[in-house]
Parts: structure tokens; sequence; C-alpha cells
């Protein structure tokens, strides 16, 4: 294993001067040539043209709430590009500033735009990315681990590491963002505190994931932990501004052009989207992009982005005595004690097929599995490996003709993802490593038979640790190793990829985590014979939670210390036999890139605080920075990360401020267009939507479109 250098374009700490453009050499050159839906022209401050700052072009008048937004280039000058026919709200912002006033404008208007510099630090402050404020949480040192009674922290908590695996990306930033105005400030609805200690207390209490949040500091050491996000949050109210400061964008990040749509609705929350098949993303062109709301509600958000148009469909259950979301613990800041969440279907994440259909991984009945799945039944899985319970199975749902098909899984389901072999097997992840398997629908016998059972298989996951190339008798994880057996291993996917060799990858939950490499083309019978392989994390890196791999098998993973992590099984020079029964085989596979942004305070690792969730790699070139291009979910940047040619482009989404990611899906609409028929799309994936800019009730969830021009004033 080696740890990169350290490129990235978000500087760590750059003065207030670094922010401001230099005065003298951006003259602006003249003005910008405009199409009749272009709204362009040039920023200019006090000092003269303003560089490296968004233009947002926001309307009302479409069927959805609308925005576009750009970056200005060396000159100061932009363009908006392809704006629908309606009336804009135009302004500037940009680091070292505050917003500008806003002006009405039209497509096919020049329109220059005056910055408006900051009037102090702490001004300029409110517009940097959530990752400067959350830097400024103060951690436990190595010396408190493991915990203790009598300092707060959890004893099962043994180092310093695993306690910032759930500080960061596998505790609270899974499931919203911290260090925004509505995360380092305590809601005056919650009442008088006499310390943040207290406000804290109550806070993680609040709304229907106050049993989770509570659970969460349990597990990190309740007293400890409330003590720290106090500290913090007591420190921010006294003025205490973050140390470290963004750079504006650079090079490709000024070439962005960024497009956010409302939907859903207020009391919603999304996880995933897709807009076309990961396999052949040319399909769906310009069709459809479909939500996945998790928790929160079983009407999914469908946006048409031709006619600016979102609206919902529910989804069904089979069984109407599928359990729903519960009441608040305590009241929120926002709702009160309102029961806001109350989804049977709790769909989490889905993909379109090569059908234009799409899967999601939805639950259709209560947690008790059929008898098929069980022990004594004879369907060919379960003798290996029977399952009792899952806790979210299949739905498809076509948009053609509007009808659904539900696939009662024994195995639960997480992500999905799509198989390239010959029955179009639907791969799924389980989530946590407790099931302990992989399960697949093959989708073309689905299809011929109807019959579900047959249809859908599952396997343990078994390591070749006697090394004789096959799958023998295993012993358990909680028996000695047998050097004449091989090993079944307690993990199980939460991200999961399958590659063209038939081979399928994933990553596994933990503290350090493992990447798991299974090889069902063994034997011909998988729940029989598949073989795995599994790759620990190696220090510095710790704690996977999405992952996805390129076109070559290289597996690319976010970490919880602050790095994107890339996994070559090619560089190694083991892969079975007993050393592998730890994963840490095969230290040479692994490369660690740290992320933008600075570190926690009292970190002392090598990546950022930057607590990334997912990764998704361009293996088709769909956003125009090349083939294999790997990205991850920013969610204390606020961004989408692209690492490119050793470099990361941190892609900010400026308005409205939160923005957070748990994946993202890429669509080529016209292959012959260039740049604009090419994007990412990514949800809002924060369960608060109600914490972005405008904190509170009428915040919906948005959809984003990403995409890459050659230049700044590309048209």
């Amino acid at each position: 294993m080696r740890v990169a250098r350290r490129f990235y374009l978000g500087a760590a700490v750059i003065g207030i001067a670094g922010v401001l453009a230099a005065p003298a050499q951006l003259a602006a050159q003249g003005t910008v040539a405009i199409d009749s839906d272009d709204i362009g022209g040039v920023v200019t401050g006090p000092n003269g043209p303003e560089a490296g700052v968004w233009v947002i072009a926001e309307t009302g008048d479409l069927p959805t709430r609308y925005a576009k937004m750009v970056v200005t280039d060396d000159q100061g000058r932009y363009l908006v590009p392809d704006l629908p026919k309606a009336k804009y709200k135009v302004w500037v912002r940009g680091y070292g500033l505050v917003d500008s006033a806003k002006v009405d404008s039209e497509p096919g208007k020049t329109l220059n735009l005056q910055a408006t510099p900051a009037p102090s630090a702490a001004a300029a402050a409110e517009l940097y990315p959530a990752i400067y404020w959350y830097s400024m949480i103060k951690v436990p040192g190595e010396s408190e681990f493991p915990g203790t009674a009598g300092n707060g922290f959890n004893p099962a908590m043994k180092s310093q590491g695993e306690y910032l695996n759930l500080v960061k990306t596998n505790g609270c930033v899974s499931c919203h963002q911290l260090g925004n105005h509505a995360t380092r400030t305590i809601p005056k609805a919650f009442g008088e505190f006499a310390s943040g200690h207290e406000a804290w207390t109550r806070r993680i209490q609040s709304g229907q994931a106050g049993l989770n949040m509570v659970g969460t500091m349990d597990r990190m050491g309740t007293q400890g932990t409330l003590k720290m996000f106090g500290d913090w949050t007591d420190r921010v109210a006294k003025g205490e501004l973050p140390a470290a400061k963004p750079q504006r964008p650079q090079g490709l990040e000024r070439n962005a052009v960024i497009t956010v749509w409302d939907w859903s609705n207020e009391k919603a929350y999304l996880h995933d989207a897709t807009a076309s098949d990961k396999r052949n993303p040319t399909l769906n062109p310009n069709g459809l992009v479909f939500g996945a709301t998790e928790n929160s509600t079983d009407n999914v958000p469908v946006l048409d982005p031709q006619k600016n148009l979102a609206y919902e469909v529910k989804l069904p259950v089979r069984d109407p005595k599928t359990p729903s979301e519960g009441p608040p613990l305590a009241p929120s800041a926002y709702f009160g004690s309102e029961a806001i969440w109350d989804a049977q279907t709790t769909p989490h994440s889905l993909y379109y097929d090569e059908k234009s259909r799409v899967w999601f991984a939805a639950r259709i009945r209560p947690p008790a599995n059929p008898d098929f799945c069980k022990k004594g039944s004879d369907h060919p899985s379960a003798k290996v490996f029977p399952l009792e319970t899952s806790g979210r199975q299949i739905t498809m749902y076509d948009p053609k003709d509007k009808s659904f098909r539900m696939v009662n899984t024994c195995f639960p389901t997480h992500h999905v993802q799509f198989g390239f072999d010959k029955d179009d097997t639907l791969w799924a992840s389980a989530g946590g490593p407790q099931s302990g398997v992989a399960g697949w629908v093959n989708v073309r016998m689905l299809e011929e038979t109807g019959d579900e059972a047959k249809s859908q298989g599952w396997t343990p996951f078994i390591l070749d640790t006697n090394g004789n190339g096959k799958r023998d008798d295993y012993t358990e994880p909680n028996q000695p190793l047998d050097p004449a057996k091989d090993r079944r291993i307690n993990v199980a996917f939460y991200g999961v990829a399958p590659s063209r060799d038939g081979t399928v990858w994933g990553s596994s939950l933990g503290y350090p985590g493992y990447i798991v490499h299974l090889d069902p083309t063994k034997g011909g019978n998988p729940s029989e014979t598949a073989l795995a392989e599994v790759y620990e994390v190696p220090a510095p890196g710790y704690g996977p939670r999405g992952m996805d791999i390129d076109s070559n098998n290289v597996v690319w993973t976010p970490l919880a210390s602050g790095h994107l992590a890339s996994f070559d099984r090619r560089k190694c020079k083991v892969t079975n036999g007993p050393t592998m029964a730890t994963g840490r085989h095969c230290p040479e596979g692994w490369t660690l890139y740290p992320f933008p942004g600075p570190k926690l305070t009292g970190d002392p690792g090598t990546g950022s605080a930057e607590a990334s969730y997912y990764t998704w790699v361009d293996q088709h070139d769909t956003l125009g920075l090349g083939k294999d291009v790997p990205f991850a979910t920013g969610n204390e940047n606020e961004s989408i990360i692209a690492f490119k040619d050793g470099k990361m482009v941190n892609l900010v989404v400026p308005y409205p401020m939160g923005f957070y990611a748990k994946t993202m899906d890429g669509r080529i609409d016209d292959a012959n267009a260039g740049w604009k028929g090419r994007g990412i799309w990514a949800t809002t994936g924060n369960r608060t939507p109600f914490h972005d800019e405008g904190i509170g009730k009428g915040n919906t969830p948005k959809l984003v479109k990403f995409q890459m021009r050659p230049d700044p004033l590309a048209k």
C-alpha cells in the first residue's frame, strides 16, 4: 500500500486575500457572445473582474423550480447556457463575497453583474462549504482510547480511528451533513441551554431519526461525544471561525454547468436517483429520472427533464402488514411531533435495465421469510445457507405501461446492480455484514417462468484458505482455522459492482473494513461453489462505504479516513491460501489519495475531514472527462469529486448550500452533441433537506445534473 502525494484543487488554508480576485491582470476583454437561450456578461467587483465565482440563474415559472449555475473565467466573464424560456433572478455567489443583489433577466440578454465583497471574515465564512466548519470539531486524542467510564467514550472504541469512523462516514455523516448552518448552531425551537453539551443532549433525540442518533452516540460513548459536539457549537456561537478557507474553482472546475430541479416534497428525503442503464448509458435518452425515498415515503419522485416537470409514483407492497416508520422520539425543531416519515417500501436504491424499466431495492412484506428460504427447504441456496428474514426485497416499475412487478427475495437488498451476463443477473448488496450472503435474481429466468423462487439464489462468502482452487468443507467464523478446510467469513456487500468477467466486487462495512471479491463462475453452482476473497483496508486508511469498479476491475472506494482508495488485484502476490484469512495479504494492491479540504482538529491521519459516502466510476465517459474516471460524493465539500490525471476536481454545488449525494448515475442523451449530450445525475441524499439553505419547512430534495464544457464560455 502507498499513500499518494496530496493533489487537490481545494486548498487547505489561504488568506482572505486569496479568495479575492487579483485586480489589474483580470481586465475583462469585451462582451460575451450569447444565443437566444443564454444569459451572459461580466462580473466585476471593486478591484475589477471577479474570476472563479458562480453566477446563478433561478426561476419559479416552470412546472418545478429550476436553477442553473456556472463559474466565471479568469476575466470575470460568464455564460449560462440553454435556459428554458422564463423570467430569472440572477446573482453572484463566491468565496470572499456575500451574495449580490438578485437581478431580473431573461434568456437572450447580456447582463453584467456587480459582486459584493464580504464586509467581514464572519460574513465570508457563511458561504464556506460545510467541511470548513466541520473541521473545527476537536476530536479526542489517541490516548483517550480504548474509552473508559471516566472519559465518557465507549470501551468498545479501541482506537481513535475506530471512533472517527463513526464520527464521519459510518456514523453521523452517513445520514446527513455536519458543519452546515443548521448543525453548527442550535435551533431556537429547542429552548435555552446552559451549555452545548446540554443542547446536544436534546438535539440527538429530535425527529424520526432520534433513536438512530441516540444509538450512534451510544456506540461512540454518549457523554464524551456530546461534550465534543457541545464544545464545537459553543465555540461557533462565540464567534470562532474556520481556520481553513476554500479556494475558488480552478481549472476544470470552472467548466462545470450545474442544473438543479426541485422534486419530491418537504417531508421526504432521497437516497439515490437513476437516469439510464449503467452498462449502456445511451439508453433512455432525454428520458425520465427516478428517485428512491428510503424511509420517508412510498411516493418516489420522477422528473421529466424535457418538460421540467416533477411528479410522484407510489410503490406498492404485497402484504398490507408491511411495517412503516414510527413516531419521533422527541419533537423536531421543524415539524414538531408530526411523524413525517411513513414509508412501508423503504426504497433504498434503484437502476434502469436495458428495457428502460426501473428496479428498486424495496420492501414488499414483513421481515419473516417464506418457507422456501428457510432450513428444511429444497431450494439449492437454502440447503447451503438458509435465511430466516430479509428486511428489503425488489420491485420493478415499467414506465411504459405503469406496471409493477415485486420479487420476494430471501436475501436482503440494499443496492442493486445488473451484471453483464446472458441472464441479465441483478445483484443485490445486503447493507450491513450481518446476513453473510450475496444474493442475485436471474431476470431472464424470472421473465420466462414467472417463478421468483427458482429465479433467485444466494451464497455465503467462503475463502479458499486451503489453497486448492475450489470450494470445500469450511470452518465457521467462530471456529479455529483448519489448514485442510476453507473458511466462511461473516461479511456482506454494502456497495456492489458486477464485472464483465462474471465476478462481483463489493465493500463490507466495519473497522477497518474490507473490499470483497466474489467469483460465482467456478463450478457452475454458485450457492455451492462460489469462492470469495477479502482485502482489508490498510492503515492509515479505514472505513469504506460505497464502491465501484473501472473497466479494468480496479476498485475505487471512499474511506472514512478522508481518502479515496483504489485497489488493484492484479498487483497481489497472493490470492488464496491460509494467509488470506485475515484479508491483510495484499497491501501492495492499495493506494490512498487524500480528499480535498482540511482535517478534523486533532486528527493525526493523512486524509481530510471529507466523509464521502459512495464512489461511482464513469466507465463510458458520460461526463466528458474521460473513460474510467472515478467520482466520489463530496458529502462535506457539498460536491461531487472527480479524480482526473492524479488530481481531485471538486465540483461544488453552490446553491442551495448543503448539497449531499449518496451516489450518482450517468447518461448520454446524444453522443454527437458534444458536452450538451452528456451528464451525470445525482439527488440530494441527506435525510435532512430541512437543514439545507433556507433552513426549515418548505425545503424539498433536489435533483442535480452536472455537465462539463470545454471552457467556461462554451455555448
